[in-house]
């Protein structure tokens, strides 16, 4: 087997990886209640392996550029990448909807609650807000 095929294959593994992280991440955003910490792990997870695959391109690149190709699947395994490529291209906009759903939710629930914060303690003289001003000052 080629160098340049057993980085296709790496490549395969990663993105079947990646897959499986987008799946994990739309069911998170796809839930009633999400998760902050577990959609953080989730989101590292997916930086770690699109820095990896970043890196088997390069050397996916490198290796096509010195013609270092044997007579193996070469064609069909890149073919593959390029589906599963689309697919979870086509699984990260459905994803990026429901972030954008769940930030209006968010947003909405701010919305709701803003009127009922308190005020400001403290204005920005370093006064109460609620202290009485112009009183007799007293000297001793």
């Amino acid at each position: 087997m080629s160098r340049l095929s057993e980085v296709l294959d790496q490549m395969t593994a990663v993105l079947n990886s990646l897959k499986e992280v987008m799946d994990a991440e739309q069911l998170q955003l796809s839930a009633g209640h999400v998760n902050g910490s577990a959609l953080q792990r989730i989101t590292e997870q997916k930086s770690s392996l699109l820095a990896t695959l970043d890196y088997l391109e390069q050397q996916r690149r490198a290796e096509q550029n010195a013609g270092r190709s044997a007579n193996d699947d070469a064609p069909g395994r890149w073919q593959a990448i390029t589906e599963t490529t689309q697919q979870l291209r086509t699984l990260n906009q459905h994803n990026g909807w429901l972030l954008e759903g769940q930030i209006a939710r968010n947003q909405q629930a701010l919305e709701v609650l803003k009127p009922h914060q308190e005020p400001t303690l403290y204005g920005a003289d370093g006064q109460t807000a609620n202290s009485v001003r112009g009183g007799k000052k007293i000297s001793i």
